[in-house]
């Protein structure tokens, strides 16, 4: 009996000291597209050609814009902005267009991605606030394509194929490290 209870206490203490790292919360943030990876997005894109693809080829490839999520519609002077700083002699042919016609170009930015984040180490130190692991991995795809007269004169793209995060905070208060800036903050 007695050997009995000293087994259990020391599986309890066993499992206290390593944790449950099941119980730790993770979260997953998925922008819903057609596409399910950085290369399926990339080969849509180079599926659009400029000067010739039209608003609605656009949607049958999938970069639909209304429907898409995270499409963000520019306007001329948004488009404006961004090159600034660019002489208009060097700008590309489709851009130096766009800005030339003014209202009657848009910018469609289209921004799908994955990103995956899981808590790690020990569930009493991360649930207590003493240390907190997480690692993230996913992928970003941001395309830009300019529209004049529902074609496509003007395209680009930029993103991060492969993501890998690793987060660690240490709080050697543990739960008082956030209560002792609240009382921080208090003092006039």
């Amino acid at each position: 009996m007695k050997i009995a209870i000293i087994f259990l206490a020391g599986t309890f203490i066993l499992f206290m000291l390593n944790g449950c790292a099941a119980l730790l919360p993770s979260s997953k943030e998925l922008v819903l597209a057609p596409w399910g990876s950085f290369p399926e997005v990339q080969s849509a894109y180079e599926k659009v050609s400029r000067n010739e693809t039209t608003v609605h080829q656009l949607k049958k490839i999938g970069f639909d814009i209304y429907s898409t999520p995270n499409v963000k519609i520019l306007n001329y002077i948004d488009i404006a902005a961004t090159t600034q700083n660019i002489r208009y002699e060097d700008l590309s042919e489709g851009l130096a267009r766009c800005i030339k016609v003014r209202e009657h170009c848009q910018g469609y930015q289209v921004e799908p991605k994955v990103m995956i984040t899981e808590r790690l180490g020990n569930f009493w130190l991360d649930i207590f606030n003493f240390k907190r692991k997480a690692k993230g991995a996913g992928w970003r795809f941001k395309a830009l394509f300019l529209v004049i007269n529902d074609v496509v004169v003007d395209k680009f793209w930029n993103g991060d194929p492969k993501i890998i995060e690793d987060h660690e905070t240490n709080n050697p208060l543990g739960p008082l490290q956030d209560s002792s800036i609240m009382i921080l903050q208090l003092i006039p």
